[in-house]
This record gives structure tokens, C-alpha cells and sequence, in this order.
């Protein structure tokens, strides 16, 4: 019995062939399958690249023009110092009388302009006439004695010689005509004193200017020294400024100084060679050329350029741009014309451009105008319609 299970368990068992028979038929079915897979994937890519070929291909990329300057490199620049002065005139005086009287007559008026040795003023000379008559007519007495006196003299020379009279009566005669010539060279002094008196109760204008006060009205009493006028010249105005002691006087021979938002050339007159001990500056005068249109008092500013040694070169304020922990950095091109960034130092500003220090490699030019529109290793086309 338990043969025949075992014969029927092995009657139902599939053979070798068999079993081989079906792996191959899976084995072809699985072949077949994978090829038609790698057919559609072939046949697909085909397609799409044929596609893909028939579009057209889009235009590259046009490169960005960017305005360049070259980077020259310097060594100074110039430093545009300014100080502050007042314009003043060349000559100003107080005039006064020397002597004390009383005011006759003013003949001119704040802001005239008047002429060298024009008159001015007078005092009242009354006195002075009268007393000039009186010496006039002492001299006249004084000088008809001394007529009498000579002719006593020349006639008793004569009788001592015929001798009818005494040498003591000459000696007498010639003592008289002594006495009269002193007392005619006395009068003579005195009369020249009231001449300058008069003439000294008289001003006249010292040099050609405008008058500026007037401290009186006349008909005042005057004491010697007391101002009646104020005048100054107006032929060359001049500029006082005061002059840190760090400026090489070279500079200041030939300037120009702005008063009132006009700019004048100027040429310096005088530098004091003492220091003022309130500013600590030396007082330099300038003379103006062709300034007889400034006021005087009016602020003036002299501007001086110190040279400043030191390397480096000219940018735009347009062209920086801040980086990183406070350092300002230049966008750059190359001479492959790619976008590269330099680091420099600022050592002088001025209104539109800075002066920097840095290192620029031979070649390099500065992107001056719209840095924003590119980027570090972009390469660019340099505009040559600038």
C-alpha cells in the first residue's frame, strides 16, 4: 500500500522538460516585454528630439554695455582750504583839527566821494585875522623905524669920517638898527604862526576817497584831537586774513577770494611775520584786483590749494560703493572685461569725486556709471559711446 502512494505522488510530479519548457517560455515573455519597452522609449526620445529640433533656438544673451573709465594713478592731490577774512580799505583816516576853535563850515556829507586835497572843513578865523592885522601893522611901524635907523647910520659913518661927531654916537645909531631888526624878525615869526594857523584851521582831504561818518554839524567849539570826519580809499580795497601757521607762504602769492559769491583774483601784499595771540595766526593782506564793487566789512573767503602727497587716483562719489565692516569697495573690469571688485581707502571727498588708495592691476578700468546693473564675474562690453 504504501508503494502505490508513492508511485502515484511520483506519477504527479512534472518532469525535467517540462519544467524547463515553462522557464523558457517566461524567460522569452519577459525578453519580449523589455524590448518593446526600449523600442517605445527610442521611438519616444526620437520624437521629442526631432520636435525639439524643429523649434528655433532663442537668441543668446546680449552682453551688458557698461561705461569704463581708465584708472589713472597719481601722486598728490590737492586740498581746497578755505579761511575766512574781511574786506577793509587801504587807507582809512580820522580827521580832526589840530587846533581848538569853533566849526565855520563842513562842506561834505556821509558817503561823498571826494579828490585829494579838496577841502573839508573850516573853523572860524576871526581872531586869527584879527591878530594877523595887528602884527601886520606892528612890522609896518617897526619897519619904517628901521628905515630912519639905517639912514642914522650910513649919515653918522659919514661925519666921523669928516669928524663932526663921536664914535659913540654911531655905536648908538647901529645898537638902534640891531634892536629894530630883531623886533622885525620877531613879528615876522609871529605873523608865520597865524599863517599856519589859518591854514590849519582848514582840512583838507590826505588822498582821493569817500567819506564815511560825519561826527559833527557846525557851529560846534572844538578841542584839538576832537573827529569830525572819517574817510577811507577806495582806489584798491584789500582782504586781512588770518593764516594757519602749517601754509607754505608760496601759495598765497596768487589766490582767489570769494566775497559775496564772486570770486575775485588777488595778490598778496604783506604777511605779518608775528602770530595774532587770540587766533594764533599770521595776518596776511591781500590786494584785490578789480574789486572796487565790494563793500567794506563784507565777509571774504580765500581759498588755498594744498598739495597732500600721496598715491592713489581720481573715482566718482557715484562709482563707490560700502562693503563689508565699513570698507568701500569699486566694481572693476578687467582686461577680459569680467566684473571684479576692488577695496579701497577714501583719503579725500569733494563734491562729485573722491580721491582712494588702492591696488588696481595693469589693465584695469573703472565702471563709473550704474554699477548696480552687473555683478562680479559677469563679463560686460565696454560702452565707446561715451
Amino acid at each position: 500500500m504504501p508503494n502505490s502512494e508513492n508511485d502515484i505522488a511520483a506519477n504527479d510530479k512534472p518532469s525535467l522538460a517540462s519544467r524547463l519548457f515553462r522557464g523558457g517560455v517566461r524567460l522569452g515573455l519577459t525578453v519580449s516585454v523589455i524590448a518593446v519597452a526600449a523600442g517605445t522609449v527610442y521611438f519616444g526620445a526620437s520624437e521629442l528630439s526631432r520636435r525639439a529640433n524643429a523649434v528655433p533656438a532663442p537668441d543668446a544673451a546680449a552682453v551688458t554695455p557698461v561705461s569704463v573709465t581708465p584708472i589713472r594713478q597719481e601722486s598728490s592731490y590737492l586740498v581746497d582750504r578755505v579761511f575766512i577774512g574781511q574786506v577793509e580799505p587801504k587807507r582809512a583816516a580820522d580827521i580832526s583839527f589840530e587846533l581848538n576853535g569853533t566849526l565855520s563850515d563842513i562842506m561834505v556829507d556821509e558817503g561823498d566821494e571826494v579828490d585829494r586835497g579838496q577841502l573839508l572843513a573850516t573853523l572860524d578865523i576871526a581872531l586869527l585875522e584879527v591878530e594877523r592885522d595887528r602884527l601886520t601893522a606892528s612890522r609896518d611901524a617897526i619897519a619904517a623905524q628901521l628905515v630912519f635907523a639905517q639912514k642914522t647910520v650910513k649919515r653918522n659913518a659919514k661925519l666921523i669920517e669928516q669928524g663932526f661927531t663921536s664914535q659913540a654916537r654911531l655905536d648908538e645909531a647901529i645898537a638902534l638898527q640891531d634892536e629894530l631888526l630883531s623886533k622885525m624878525g620877531e613879528l615876522d615869526a609871529a605873523l608865520r604862526d597865524v599863517t599856519v594857523r589859518i591854514e590849519k584851521s582848514s582840512i583838507k582831504a590826505p588822498f582821493a576817497g569817500r567819506i564815511t561818518t560825519r561826527h559833527v554839524d557846525g557851529g560846534e567849539t572844538l578841542r584839538s584831537g576832537d573827529l569830525v570826519l572819517g574817510m577811507v580809499e577806495i582806489v584798491s580795497p584789500q582782504v586781512r586774513i588770518g593764516i594757519p601757521l602749517d601754509i607754505d607762504p608760496a601759495l598765497l602769492s596768487d589766490v582767489q577770494i570769494e566775497i559775496a559769491g564772486e570770486s575775485f583774483h588777488a595778490q598778496l601784499d604783506t604777511l605779518r611775520p608775528d602770530i595774532d595771540p587770540l587766533t594764533r595766526t599770521r595776518t596776511a593782506v591781500f590786494d584785490l584786483k578789480d574789486g572796487l564793487r565790494v563793500t567794506f566789512g563784507q565777509t571774504a573767503r580765500v581759498h588755498i590749494n594744498d598739495p597732500v602727497e600721496s598715491d592713489g587716483t581720481w573715482v566718482p562719489t557715484t562709482s563707490l560703493k560700502e562693503g563689508s565692516r565699513g570698507q568701500w569697495t569699486l566694481l572693476v573690469a578687467d582686461t577680459q572685461k569680467t566684473v571684479r571688485v576692488a577695496t579701497v581707502e577714501v583719503l579725500h571727498a569733494e563734491n562729485e569725486r573722491v580721491f582712494v588708495r588702492g591696488e588696481f592691476p595693469e589693465g584695469t578700468v573703472l565702471i563709473d556709471q550704474g554699477p548696480q546693473r552687473v555683478t562680479v564675474g559677469q563679463h560686460v562690453a565696454f560702452d565707446t559711446q561715451k
